[in-house]
């Protein structure tokens, strides 16, 4: 019989004596966002430690690469307070952060309420989350971090009542709420196949978002119910967009390889965006019973750009450029 090990728990001063001094630097690591970023669902980007708002200075500060939003994150190594409540509000405020993940040692009941009260008054623009950190080992094992998330804000519910109100508002037409609900139904699909592309949530519009793990990049789903095809692709933006696309082109023949299909680059001269794109026609978005695989498709190309073009991003630098490459 194999003989199995037990968890045994860490306590967080062993290996973080200070907040500012050792836990956020850690945090603010790359693969320690990552981390994080798992645990609540998004793809973030440090910008900055120690952040200056007003007198105070706020832990760290991150964009979420999908939205472009920013992710305002506090930390605590012992149990919540008022106080750490308050800076968290008002940093928030200052910084106009639309994202708030406050993490600590242990929550109290008082404080998780708070964030579930704050998740309940807000609108789906403001998300609230928090987060206990634990440290275990098994044996003479290194020490790993978890993340519990004991607060945050409920999506569906709030995605379901939004959309009721605008009904009832006479907002929200029918072609509205079938866009909506498809995206729920891909949605759902990537949760279920625990996806490395990450879900947005399900607004009534022709297309969603998807973080591609870099600022000024981004994946797209769309549909189109006039031409019948539904289609992925890799947005650029930003001030280098078109540079940033030239170097991507560069490497082309490499990256269809991966992707395992030729894509349509379409560099958009007129525009300030680029784009790279994939597309399914003779595809009818409003016929449901052929949802699943169309789904399928989506999420399977998501993926598979996901994993081509996240690296590369992440690696592209502007001085690289030649400005007599040709396309």
């Amino acid at each position: 019989m194999t003989s199995l090990g037990t968890m045994e728990s860490v306590d967080l001063r062993k290996i973080w004596e200070t907040e500012a001094g050792d836990f956020t630097p850690w945090l603010a690591q790359d693969c320690n966002l990552a981390l994080l970023g798992d645990t609540i669902g998004v793809e973030l980007e440090l910008e900055a430690q120690e952040k200056s708002v007003g007198p105070f200075r706020a832990d760290i500060l991150c964009k979420d690469t999908g939205t472009g939003h920013w992710v305002l994150i506090e930390n605590q190594l012992e149990k919540t307070d008022h106080r750490h409540l308050g800076q968290l509000l008002t940093y928030a405020a200052g910084l106009k952060a639309v994202t708030i993940v406050w993490i600590a040692d242990e929550f109290t009941d008082e404080h998780r309420a708070a964030l579930d009260w704050l998740n309940e008054i807000t609108d789906d623009r403001f998300n609230f989350f928090g987060l206990e950190i634990e440290l275990w080992k098994i044996g003479e094992s290194a020490i790993a971090p978890k993340f519990n998330v004991v607060g945050k804000p409920n999506d569906w519910s709030r995605t379901i009542s939004g959309a009721a109100k605008q009904i009832e508002e006479g907002s929200l037409t029918e072609t509205k709420l079938l866009q909506q609900e498809y995206w729920s139904a891909l949605r759902n699909l990537l949760l279920t196949r625990k996806s490395d592309v990450k879900p947005q949530k399900p607004r009534p519009q022709h297309w969603t978002n998807f973080a591609l793990g870099k600022t000024h990049f981004a994946m797209h789903a769309s549909v189109n119910s006039i031409k019948n095809f539904i289609a992925v692709d890799v947005g650029l933006s930003g001030p280098d967009a078109k540079t940033h696309f030239h170097l991507l082109h560069d490497d082309k023949d490499a990256i269809e390889r991966e992707v395992g299909t030729s894509l349509e680059w379409e560099e958009l001269p007129n525009r300030k965006e680029s784009r790279i794109a994939l597309r399914q026609h003779e595809v009818d978005p409003t016929k449901r019973a052929d949802w699943p695989s169309q789904h399928e498709w989506l999420a399977g190309k998501l993926e598979s750009l996901h994993a081509t073009f996240s690296p590369r991003v992440k690696m592209l630098d502007v001085n690289d450029y030649l400005p007599n490459t040709e396309l």
